[in-house]
């Protein structure tokens, strides 16, 4: 089965149409407020509907598009079938697109677990037997505690209210928390106690939900809706890809990186760091998971006008340090990254793209400030 709409339909709007008639996508992204043309045409992250792919653009099997020359253009499963890889990973520079069609399927319920443990305790075994034996993972680190987050398949609602509390925590509390901490006299012993409390009280709400056993709910209900969300809950997060097997080494690495930043600087995410596992996924030519299975790195904060040029000094000193670990970045999500990181990360096939889109504006009507510093 198939959903076909207009590229400006937001993820999560479609997401209620299609529950009316007891329908969902195959990946319900987690921010909903994706555009279904920018799901199309950028690489995502999702690993608690991750079962097939974690990218949204892996689902879609139909484009339609705008040219810079003003031709309409089309690619998928059965017509132009080679263009489906380089839409999807285009970033919008091939054109304008209009129309996208992907993959859905009956509603479900689906469980989420959460286990807690120590980052000085986490063991690369661990997280492999957790992969091996759930269908999707996702790691939160809250200070030097790890949450697993599990996904698997359910047949009944249960403790479902919990995902209320979830969307919350996500649309509004944390980043509110976060910020309101970081504001109270930022930088001194009172505003990092504030914090402290706050990691803590994280920390214990998602051991209460452990010892409940979880929580069931129904696929899109893991979306979250942010339009409404005002700018003092909003955070921003940067997002690097890293091989799976290599990620507890990479996790405990940057823990160090992380504290000898504070240390040099004072400053450090007022928020979790957050840890997707995404298999190997080949649908686009930029998919991040091209090679093989990851889990990645992804810096959350909420940002207000004390530490704004702190964060963005954070962001630039974290892209270099995950550029020399062979780190891969998501590029509609990862400020500061440079031509250099990006060639490094995507190799030959950056430049492919790069080439494809140039045939197709050779007077890069559609290239913008972002992507002009980054194409070869």
């Amino acid at each position: 089965m198939t959903f076909t709409a207009e590229a400006g339909l937001e993820m999560i709007e479609a997401g209620r149409l299609l529950r009316k008639v007891n329908l969902q996508f195959l990946l319900n992204i987690e921010i909903g407020n994706l555009t279904l043309g920018s799901a199309a045409c950028c690489q995502t992250k999702d690993s608690l509907d991750a079962v097939e792919f974690g990218q949204v653009n892996s689902y879609v099997t139909a484009v339609k598009w705008v040219t810079p020359s003003g031709a309409l253009e089309e690619a998928s499963e059965h017509k132009n079938p080679e263009l489906l890889p380089l839409i999807r990973a285009s970033y919008g520079l091939a054109g304008i697109v209009y129309e996208v069609t992907l993959r859905i399927k009956p509603l479900e319920i689906i469980r989420f677990d959460y286990e807690i443990m120590k980052i000085a305790e986490l063991t690369q075994a661990h997280v492999s037997g957790v992969i091996a034996s759930n269908q999707c993972m996702v790691c939160w680190t809250v200070d030097d505690d790890v949450v697993i987050q599990t996904r698997n398949g359910a047949s009944e609602l249960r403790h479902e209210w919990l995902a209320d509390s979830r969307r919350f925590g996500w649309s509004f509390l944390g980043a509110f928390a976060g910020r309101v901490g970081r504001g109270l006299a930022s930088g001194t012993p009172v505003s990092n106690l504030v914090e402290e409390i706050g990691f803590g009280v994280e920390i214990g709400f998602y051991r209460l939900i452990s010892r409940l056993g979880g929580f069931t709910l129904h696929g899109p209900d893991k979306m979250v809706d942010y339009s409404k969300t005002p700018r003092v809950g909003r955070y921003a997060f940067t997002f690097w890809a890293f091989p799976r097997e290599e990620w507890v080494k990479n996790l405990k690495d940057y823990l160090t990186f992380r504290d000898e930043h504070f240390r040099r600087h004072g400053f450090r995410c007022n928020m979790p760091l957050g840890s997707y596992f995404v298999k190997k996924d080949t649908s686009s030519l930029l998919s991040y998971t091209y090679e093989g299975d990851v889990i990645s790195l992804d810096p959350i904060h909420a940002p207000g006008g004390v530490d704004k040029d702190a964060w963005d000094r954070f962001l630039r000193e974290f892209n270099a340090w995950a550029h020399q670990r062979g780190g891969i970045p998501l590029l509609n999500q990862s400020p500061f990254v440079t031509r250099a990181h990006v060639v490094s990360a995507y190799g030959h096939r950056w430049k492919e793209l790069c080439d494809w889109v140039r045939t197709g504006d050779p007077d890069r009507r559609m290239l913008n400030e972002f992507f002009q510093d980054l194409v070869v």
